[in-house]
């Protein structure tokens, strides 16, 4: 949510950001709703006060007939506040739910756009590989070397679920113990989060829990979804919290399963495991001042490119195009390795993502902090993922691939495999 006190003097400037986000959000209606909504505050809180000083003008009147009138004064002001708080009400309701499609601001320097080509490549890290024979994809090579079985899950649960085997399974649990010692040691504090969270949550979070274009899986009669990233759960920790932020941000690791429906998702770069309804995910959250956010921003994505550069991925980053940022975020960047298998003759494929949400989130959950001056301020939140297992997975398999059909690991994880290769079976 943004700061509607300010809505009316950066009126043409969200009405510009809602178009350039491609989003249908009626800013007059919000406007008129929140100026009725003040309106009425202010009237009832002059009705309260009449009321009262004519209750405290019937406490010492000494007429009788003075007195009566009094009384019906006082009962027609009762009504009446009455109708007032009946009406608040109402337009408090419908300013909710009106304000709460309105997006963040975008930074300024965020490309317009919401397609592939319209984001910006700030820079390429690592050279791509230069095979000597046609690679494989990754669901060619998990079934040729016994490491996935997307059959048997889409048996038992059903379609974009699966079933990791023999090594991918110590690759998987590599791959989460190495990115939790990378983000230890950057500072954050560990957390194993719950896998369900409470709708108002993920709605503070600025994910749409129902519809049909919700990624959520809802617990139908419990008012909670299975969440579809740690960054709700531990966006939600300080929920209606004042955070002491005087010895710098708070820095959270978040390590959780994500479950999403993935609705509409489909076609040639979705197979296998890179769109999948369940994964494994270590996730980034930073709560800090609003003017430490930029550099926090930077944090996340210099760890983010650490452990993809230690791991010996080629990745490029982009500048997301506002039409996809998604709602929360203010600028959001994102990490793609190549990936071999995509397409042809290998593409770019997005493995991991971070974004500064500004006080967007903080103000829906109604997250402060105090000033130096002892002032409640709204916090800002970052969020970043440090590794979505499956993508990591699909990213290693299709890179470290060799001639003969066994794939090498990576230097940096062989420590936490006891392994250097993935034998042919």
């Amino acid at each position: 949510m943004i700061d509607l006190k300010l809505l009316a003097q950066r009126l043409d400037e969200v009405k510009t950001n809602v178009k350039n986000r491609f989003i249908e959000v009626d800013v007059d209606l919000v406007l008129q709703l929140y100026t009725q909504k003040n309106k009425l505050i202010t009237q009832l809180e002059q009705l309260r006060a009449q009321r009262n000083a004519n209750v405290a003008q019937m406490k010492s009147a000494a007429d009788e007939g003075e007195r009566s009138k009094l009384i019906e004064e006082s009962k027609n002001l009762k009504d009446q506040v009455l109708r007032y708080e009946t009406e608040l009400e109402e337009v408090s309701a419908r300013l909710a739910i009106e304000a709460d499609k309105l997006p963040n601001y975008a930074h300024p320097a965020a490309p317009l756009g919401k397609e592939d080509e319209d984001a910006i490549q700030l820079k390429t890290v690592g050279e791509l590989p230069n095979f000597d024979f046609k690679p494989l994809d990754h669901v060619e090579l998990g079934e040729k070397l016994n490491l996935v079985n997307f059959e048997a899950g889409a048996k038992v649960t059903g379609p974009k679920f699966y079933f990791l085997k023999n090594e991918a399974v110590l690759l998987e649990n590599a791959l989460t113990r190495y990115a939790l010692d990378k983000i230890s040691a950057a500072g954050f504090e560990l957390y194993q989060t719950p896998d369900i969270a409470r709708e108002e949550i993920l709605v503070g979070i600025g994910f749409n829990p129902r519809g049909p274009e919700s990624n959520i899986y809802n617990l139908e009669g419990t008012g909670t979804c299975l969440v579809g990233t740690a960054e709700i759960t531990l966006g939600g920790y300080y929920k209606d919290e004042i955070i002491d932020l005087s010895n710098g941000p708070l820095l959270l690791g978040g390590l959780s399963h994500c479950f999403r429906r993935e609705a509409g998702s489909s076609g040639q770069f979705s197979k296998g495991l890179y769109r999948v309804h369940q994964f494994t995910k270590i996730e980034m959250f930073i709560f800090c001042k609003p003017e430490d956010s930029p550099a926090m921003h930077e944090k996340i994505l210099a760890i983010e490119e650490d452990i993809f550069t230690s791991l010996s991925i080629p990745y490029r980053v982009v500048d997301t195009p506002v039409g996809a940022l998604g709602a929360p975020a203010y600028r959001k960047y994102d990490l793609e390795a190549w990936l071999p298998g995509r397409g042809e003759n290998g593409d770019w494929g997005e493995i991991t993502s971070t974004s500064n949400c500004t006080d967007f989130q903080a103000r829906r959950l109604n997250i402060r902090y105090k000033d130096s001056d002892g002032k409640n301020k709204f916090v800002h939140t970052l969020n970043g993922t440090a590794i979505a297992i499956s993508r990591a997975l699909v990213a290693i398999m299709e890179l470290y691939q060799q001639a003969d059909g066994t794939i090498t690991m990576p230097k940096a994880l062989v420590p936490y495999l006891g392994f250097e290769r993935i034998e042919t079976r």
